[in-house]
């Protein structure tokens, strides 16, 4: 068993690079199903989701070429296969993104259930309303979801609830369909804008990505022979930004979209910090012990569910009583009672986390209970006084690129070591 000891505390001071979108490139990767042809995919962060989802193309057919760590060479012009390694595609959520891609290419998927972090109910109704409508037959059987079609015909599609997954997922099924399909009430998040435009540079005709209603233009193929980068990853970014007003670091983030992170800037901003933007990089510091507030996550451009953790880590050393108010996942407050282990006075029930603020944490034993807790946990032992650590690190792995070197490289006392 693998684990990560910190000591601290240690104000974190330097430099960090952004690596590309983890929820860009896991759709990205499916997306590329849809070509009959090469493509070459740079910036990919090098995480256990991607390394899953080569595993899972070359399953079906396709042919990966490892250019360097951070650039994938795809070859998906012998798509033979038309059932997904089963026990791959229940590892992580993302894996439902082969059955917008796979109707696309071969009018036929059966794929595992998709799985990944527990945070409550993830139906996929939403998804299978959008197949249906283009003229899919959906059906679960066993755990595993079938999807099948004689023709896909563009439709108009409204989404009930405002759905990243199932925005995504429809819009890959709808690139090689006939005629045109509108989504409305789409979700809005950067990386949706990063796979139209993905798609387009492969010849697809997507327009409206980023806003509310997005048209897909059906056509005839998609040929690849083009190359692309995924945009940097919003979440990372913010992870690092929210560390340094943790630890009451001072660091410069580079490789970043500033606007993709204008909500978490506000929250700084608001709580004492500073923020200081500067192109594609950014300045974030902070001095002294941080302001309380009132948290809600929203769908973008509103505060993001996966930085919710991060933020309570802050929150639970801030002064005065805040509230975090979770409206995506019913259970994304598993983390909270591992920061109690550390010292924090936090009372989550449903949807819903009162943080008095302490004004120290300490050094503890914790378990990541999902991907952005264990990076939280991650930040509060850097911020706490003495030795923590944090175990279940294939949470943290799935979706962080040498973490633990990153932060090593800003001033943090922390390895990873087998037990």
């Amino acid at each position: 068993m693998e684990k990560l000891i910190i000591n601290g505390p240690t104000p974190l001071k330097g430099e960090v690079n952004i690596s590309g979108a983890k929820n860009s490139a896991v759709a990205i990767l499916p997306a590329t199903l849809l070509i009959d042809g090469v493509c070459t995919i740079n910036n990919v962060p090098n995480i256990m989701d991607v390394k899953l989802s080569c595993q899972i193309l070359e399953g079906l057919g396709a042919k990966i070429k490892w250019i360097d760590k951070n650039s994938i060479e795809i070859d998906t012009r012998n798509i033979t296969n038309t059932i997904a390694p089963i026990d791959l595609t229940r590892k992580f959520r993302a894996s439902y993104y082969l059955i917008g891609s796979m109707l696309g290419r071969k009018k036929e998927i059966e794929v595992g259930l998709p799985g990944g972090c527990n945070l409550g109910a993830r139906p996929i109704d939403q998804h299978i309303k959008g197949f249906e409508a283009l003229g899919a037959e959906v059906e679960i059987t066993g755990g595993n979801v079938r999807a099948t079609a004689k023709h896909l015909i563009g439709s108009n599609i409204y989404m009930d609830i405002v759905s990243v997954g199932a925005t995504i997922n429809v819009m890959l099924a709808s690139v090689l369909a006939e005629g045109t399909t509108i989504i409305d009430n789409a979700a809005k998040e950067p990386h949706i804008v990063d796979i139209a435009n993905f798609l387009n540079t492969m010849g697809a005709d997507i327009r409206g990505a980023g806003t509310d209603m997005i048209k897909i233009n059906g056509v005839k193929s998609l040929k690849g022979g083009q190359s692309y980068s995924v945009v940097p990853d919003q979440i990372e970014a913010g992870t690092f930004m929210l560390a340094a007003i943790a630890s009451k670091g001072d660091l410069i983030i580079k490789n970043c979209i500033t606007k993709h992170l204008e909500c978490i800037t506000a929250k700084i901003l608001e709580i004492g910090g500073n923020v200081d933007m500067n192109g594609d990089k950014l300045r974030v510091w902070c001095d002294k012990r941080p302001s309380k507030a009132i948290i809600k996550t929203l769908p973008y451009p509103g505060f993001p569910t996966d930085l919710q953790p991060q933020m309570g880590v802050v929150l639970s050393l801030a002064e005065g009583t805040s509230i975090i108010n979770e409206s995506i996942w019913e259970s994304r407050f598993q983390y909270t009672n591992e920061l109690n282990k550390m010292g924090a006075q936090i009372t989550a029930q449903g949807k819903s986390a009162i943080f008095e603020g302490v004004t120290k944490l300490s050094g503890a034993s914790v378990y990541s209970t999902d991907l952005r807790a264990g990076a939280a946990l991650i930040v509060a032992g850097i911020a706490a006084e003495g030795r923590t650590e944090v175990y279940n690190l294939e949470h943290i792995d799935r979706g962080y690129e040498n973490i633990e070197e990153k932060f090593r490289n800003i001033g943090a006392d922390i390895v990873r070591v087998v037990e």
